[in-house]
C-alpha cells in the first residue's frame, strides 16, 4: 500500500472532495485526523475509512481559527506522532456576481476560508514536518486559479493566491524533504457546486449556470481520479516535486514520475506570465 503508516491530516473531510481522498488515503493504509465543522458528517467518513482498514481520529474546527488549527496538528501529534500529510481541502465557493455587487462579509470570508486557512494549517504542520525531516502538503486549487472566471471572483482570487502560496512555501521548503503541491480537481458534483449552479442562475449568468447544471446532473469531473491524485501527491511515487499544480483532468500524473528531474528544472505545471514574442 502506498501510503502504509502514513499519518495524514485532512480538512474539509466531512463530504465532498475531502471524503473521497480521505477513503482513498484509508485504503492505501494511511492513518487518518479527519476535520470539518460538522460533526455528524465527520464520523460518517470516520466510519467509512474504519470499515477500510484506517485507524482515524476526529478533530472539530474551523481552518479560520488559529486556536482550532493548532488543535487539529497537535491531537494529529498526540495521537499518532507524526504529521507526514497535510491535505488542504477546506474551501467554499463564495458569492456568485459582479463584484461591486457581492456582499463584502461574504468576500472576505472566501478570502479566509480558501487562503488564510490553508496558511495556518501550513504554518501549524510545517515545524511538525521539519523536525521529522519529511512531508507533503496538498492545496486543493480549483475553477480560477490559472484563468479568470466572471462573476467569481472571490473564488477565483483565493484559488490563484493558493498557487502562489503553494510555490513560494516550495522555495521556503528547499533541502527540508517537505514537498508542497497544489490539486486542480475540475469540476466535481459537490455540494458547492450546487450552490454556485444556484447562485448563478440568480444573477443571470447562464454560461456559468449551464455548467453546473451538467456538473451536478452527472456531467462533471471524476471525484474518483481526483482523489488518486491525491494518493500520488503523497505518496514517494511523487518524489522531490514539489511547487507544482497538478490537474486530475488533464495530467497523466501516473507517467510523471521520470520526468521530475525534467520537471524541476523548468516552468513546467506553474502558473507564469506568456509574454508575446
Amino acid at each position: 500500500m502506498r501510503l502504509e503508516n502514513r499519518v495524514a491530516l485532512v480538512t474539509g473531510a466531512g463530504r465532498g472532495i475531502g471524503r473521497a481522498i480521505a477513503l482513498a488515503y484509508a485504503q492505501e493504509g494511511a492513518r487518518l485526523v479527519l476535520t470539518a465543522r460538522t460533526a455528524s458528517e465527520l464520523e460518517e467518513t470516520s466510519r467509512l475509512c474504519q470499515e477500510l482498514g484506517a485507524s482515524t481520529h476526529v478533530v472539530l474546527g474551523d481552518v479560520t481559527v488559529q486556536e482550532d488549527v493548532e488543535q487539529m496538528v497537535s491531537q494529529t501529534v498526540d495521537r499518532f506522532s507524526a504529521v507526514d500529510i497535510l491535505v488542504n481541502n477546506a474551501g467554499i465557493g463564495g458569492p456568485v456576481g459582479a463584484a461591486q455587487d457581492n456582499d463584502i462579509a461574504e468576500w472576505i470570508r472566501t478570502i479566509q476560508v480558501n487562503v488564510v486557512g490553508v496558511y495556518l494549517c501550513c504554518r501549524a504542520a510545517l515545524p511538525v514536518m521539519r523536525r521529522q525531516g519529511r512531508g507533503k502538503i496538498v492545496n486543493l486549487a480549483g475553477a480560477g486559479a490559472a484563468s479568470a472566471w466572471a462573476n467569481l471572483s472571490a473564488y477565483c482570487a483565493s484559488k490563484a493566491a493558493v498557487i502562489r502560496l503553494t510555490e513560494t512555501l516550495s522555495l521556503e521548503l528547499e533541502g527540508t524533504n517537505v514537498q508542497v503541491n497544489a490539486l486542480g480537481p475540475g469540476s466535481i458534483n459537490t455540494r458547492m457546486w450546487e450552490e454556485l449552479r444556484d447562485g448563478a442562475k440568480d444573477v443571470g449568468d447562464t454560461g456559468l449556470y449551464e455548467l453546473g447544471q451538467r456538473v451536478t446532473s452527472g456531467g462533471g469531473a471524476s471525484i474518483e481520479r481526483a482523489a488518486e491524485l491525491a494518493v500520488f501527491l503523497a505518496s514517494d511515487a511523487s518524489g522531490e516535486m514539489t511547487g507544482r499544480l497538478i490537474s486530475a483532468v488533464t495530467d497523466d500524473f501516473h507517467n510523471l514520475p521520470p520526468r521530475i528531474p525534467e520537471i524541476m528544472a523548468s516552468d513546467a505545471f506553474t502558473v507564469r506570465r506568456v509574454e508575446l514574442d
